[in-house]
């Protein structure tokens, strides 16, 4: 089925893979051919410049080719029902066009990539991913190339060395790496978490608590000053993760958004209660069973007591009031919860094959009558990982997160795809370019073989990812070996 990727001048198929646009190869990275490629540039530009005088702009190579794809079923992410028989018109790395096959006014010679009999999915988002604890370029590379061809378009990254993350942000943007694009934040928490190994895994060189990235908040902490010290590293938001009081909360958030960053809270930042840090307001909050702390008298006092939650105080039958009026808070402050629920499950099948394992804060049960319940109630779920495989593993764990929604949680494969795309795309401050298949969206979409809202496990049915109008073909994917990044398992 290799053809259906291949662009084909209308209106006859044309068998020619070279003409599809492909990742840059590694080697155009080396400093000697990136060199080259200037002195190549710099020439051609004073050629322009002598031949065209001051108007020679851009030449016809470096224009932004465009490229319809014919005749796709396309599930658009909005939530929606599928639309068969769709025509898609990508320039650059927008779409431009939607629209009944046959329908859109495309440019003569406009290369034709015919999808009949296969389905168009929006790009995945990981909403809660960790590429720097510890730094590790390799392995982040490793990660992020299998996530991109496993149909991943972006992440969120939730809290890292961020002198690591900007420059593999930066690395993906410039198509220096095959790499989803990556979104990240700066972490505030109090003092005590600054005795955390990974906390000093991460500020290598810097005291502890001093970061601009990872900055301990006190009682006396210049709040505004701190937040325009995390806007610096380019981060889009600030995490606020723990050991902190409701009302340091509440003004690390309102500072965050008078300086127009978001704000992506642990859903329980101890001692601060879940519902005191729904009250502060952050645009989203992580690990739906953190929620569970909400039914205790009293908070844990600090992160780092990391007793479970009680879960026989949940309700034993039916929906619990407590966390009903938690997830009502949520839904009418339109705020996503990031509910990392697969983690929970895959943790319980682990401690299984080896008790000793620590356990983690609650049950794989308790994570899924959780998130069902905040679901039932309104709330927008994202699909949130916050853990990582080694990266030999073929396939991105976010899948893992759309098969938890749909087969444990409930939700339609059509919901789930919605909270893989459009609103991961909120979660991470992106919906104005991902998330949907829209005209004036980055042309980020996944190709699928068969239909993924029959059976969710077929966004595995990959045929290419487009990332920004770019094409990765799955035929193309190897797996990591541990040569270049592929090892390790660090949940």
């Amino acid at each position: 089925m290799a053809s259906m990727i291949v662009p084909q001048m209308a209106p006859s198929p044309v068998h020619d893979e070279a003409a599809l646009p492909l990742p840059a190869k590694p080697s155009a990275c080396h400093p000697k051919a990136r060199l080259a490629r200037a002195s190549a540039q710099f020439i051609l530009l004073m050629l322009g410049f002598y031949l065209c005088g001051s108007n020679a702009g851009a030449t016809e190579a470096t224009s932004p080719t465009s490229i319809l794809y014919a005749d796709a079923t396309i599930i658009d992410g909005t939530g929606a029902p599928s639309f068969v028989h769709q025509d898609l018109l990508v320039h650059g790395d927008r779409i431009i066009a939607v629209g009944a096959t046959g329908s859109l006014d495309a440019a003569a010679g406009t290369p034709r990539i015919d999808l009949a009999g296969k389905f168009v999915i929006p790009g995945l988002i990981d909403t809660h991913v960790h590429l720097a604890t510890p730094p590790d370029r390799l392995r982040a590379e490793a990660t992020l190339k299998r996530d991109l061809y496993g149909g991943v378009t972006a992440v969120r990254d939730m809290a890292d060395d961020l002198r690591a993350v900007g420059e593999l942000a930066r690395a993906s943007l410039a198509d220096e790496i095959a790499a989803p694009d990556i979104v990240y934040a700066a972490l505030m928490a109090g003092p005590d978490f600054f005795r955390d190994d990974r906390v000093q895994a991460v500020s290598k060189g810097v005291p502890l608590g001093k970061a601009p990235w990872m900055q301990a908040i006190e009682d006396d902490t210049d709040i505004d000053m701190a937040i325009t010290l995390a806007r610096g590293t380019s981060a889009s938001a600030i995490k606020i993760y723990a050991d902190m009081p409701a009302e340091r909360v509440k003004a690390i958030t309102e500072g965050a958004h008078r300086q127009s960053m978001m704000v992506w809270a642990h859903s329980s930042v101890f001692p601060a209660r879940p519902s005191e840090v729904i009250d502060a307001g952050p645009d989203s909050v992580s690990h739906a069973c953190y929620l569970a702390y909400e039914l205790q008298p009293v908070n844990l006092p600090a992160y780092e007591d990391r007793t479970p939650v009680r879960e026989e105080l949940l309700s034993k039958k039916g929906d619990d009031p407590v966390m009903a009026r938690l997830f009502s808070a949520m839904r009418d402050r339109d705020m996503v919860l990031d509910a990392t629920g697969s983690l929970f499950v895959e943790e319980d099948a682990k401690r299984l094959k080896d008790p000793k394992r620590r356990r983690l804060r609650c049950s794989g049960e308790a994570a899924i009558r959780l998130t069902r319940q905040a679901w039932k109630a309104g709330v927008a779920i994202s699909t949130g990982t916050d853990s990582s495989r080694e990266a030999i593993h073929p396939w991105p764990e976010v899948h893992d997160e759309l098969f938890f929604l749909v087969k444990q949680v409930g939700m339609s494969p059509l919901e789930a795809i919605r909270s893989a795309t459009l609103v991961g795309a909120r979660a991470a401050g992106r919906e104005a370019d991902m998330g949907s298949i829209q005209p004036g969206k980055l042309a980020n979409f996944v190709i699928l073989r068969a239909d993924p809202l029959t059976n969710i496990e077929n966004v595995r049915a990959i045929d290419a990812v487009v990332k920004r109008g770019r094409t990765y073909r799955r035929d193309d994917f190897r797996t990591a070996t541990s040569d270049d990044g592929g090892h390790g398992d660090h949940d």
